[in-house]
């Protein structure tokens, strides 16, 4: 018991602490951050639980700020590919490139030309 009236008020301050150190200058209310460090580095009771209490800028999640809020905006359902229409039109552009090379490598197949996926070797 008397190791957490010892713990409690330390994890308080860590807590705290680590909390100021990451809170930005413009989120820090009616002192300085450097301030606020040691108040609650001296005060190790009273200065966490002031700084959790005033020292900072909370936002206000009931009224609208959280991300839930922000999500319901940009929720979308989910689309399957072959029923996307940016995703077919990706795959079409994709081919286009494919097919000019075939059809760059067609008339040399038909005059008796070799490919590069003919495993014979050229005859002399």
């Amino acid at each position: 018991m008397r190791a957490l009236m010892f713990i409690v008020p330390l994890a308080l301050t860590i807590y705290a602490f680590i909390d100021c150190l990451n809170t930005s200058e413009e989120d820090t209310k009616h002192l300085p951050k450097i301030a606020w460090v040691f108040i609650i580095l001296l005060f190790w009771i009273v200065g966490p639980v002031v700084w959790l209490a005033a020292g900072k800028n909370r936002h206000n999640r009931a009224a609208g700020a959280g991300p839930s809020s922000w999500q319901r905006g940009r929720r979308q359902q989910w689309v399957a590919p072959d029923d996307n229409p940016d995703f077919l039109k990706s795959l079409k552009d994709d081919k286009k490139p494919e097919a000019e090379a075939e059809a760059e490598e067609e008339p040399g197949r038909r005059d008796g030309g070799t490919s590069p996926d003919d495993k014979t070797p050229p005859t002399s």
